[in-house]
């Protein structure tokens, strides 16, 4: 789990396709150097998030570390287009004392969005940025949250429909603090919707079904109390 609170970039050193060494596995593996702030306490096995994507450190020294990359990242996310001096976003996984700064993000890269464009407004950079797998719009609203290469944002206006697209806002700070600013139009961004917004539908769904039970029968309960209430008020 993660915030979606950058604390570093960091520059990929080294991105095989076939790496067969033990850290390797036998497949693609990606090292990440300059990040010597974020490796103090770090461990193998341990999570770390790579422009939103959750991986596991296979690998590390003072100052690099080594992650294996499964084929369905490489076709999910944007990493497979990584080269060598490519600078990352980099984030630990939450910690009992990590505060919690942005949103709860899992690192599962839901799909890829093509930057539409980038304009300024005053000293802040808007990006209009459209996904590839247009369901995940639903997810997108407007003032919520929404992950782009590991960093958290707010979604400022959102188009559904066939052109479906949404905007965020880079503020002076942020820009200087993560790899999006650097980004032009056509470039790929790694997208993360709220898992919130996924329960709620979940529950929304099989409350219309008649379907409860598990972990969502809170949810559901939530819900029909809602409508209940709603009712009451309509008579």
């Amino acid at each position: 789990m993660f915030t979606g609170i950058v604390e570093i970039t960091g520059t990929v050193s080294a991105l095989e396709k076939q790496d067969d060494s033990s850290s390797g596995g036998g497949g693609t593996s990606l090292t990440v150097s300059d990040c010597e702030e974020i490796l103090g306490d770090a461990q193998l096995g341990d999570s770390i998030s790579i422009n939103g994507t959750c991986l596991t450190i296979t690998e590390f020294d003072k100052t690099s570390f080594k992650v294996g990359v499964s084929p369905e990242t490489l076709r999910r996310t944007n990493l497979g287009s990584l080269t060598k001096n490519s600078n990352v976003n980099l984030e630990r996984a939450v910690s009992a004392s990590t505060r919690m700064g942005g949103h709860f993000v899992q690192g599962h890269v839901d799909t890829i969005a093509t930057i539409l464009s980038v304009t300024s407004d005053g000293n802040a950079l808007i990006f209009r940025l459209q996904p590839r797998d247009k369901s995940v719009l639903r997810y997108i609203v407007e003032k919520g949250y929404v992950t782009l290469d590991g960093a958290s944002l707010t979604v400022t206006q959102v188009e559904d429909g066939g052109e479906g697209w949404w905007e965020v806002m880079l503020i002076a700070y942020t820009q200087e603090k993560v790899v999006t600013a650097s980004k032009k139009k056509g470039d790929l961004i790694n997208v993360e919707v709220d898992m919130v917004g996924k329960y709620v539908e979940k529950s929304v769904q099989g409350y219309f079904e008649g379907k409860t039970g598990g972990d969502i029968a809170i949810l559901e309960k939530m819900v029909d109390r809602m409508v209940t209430e709603k009712m009451k008020q309509q008579w």
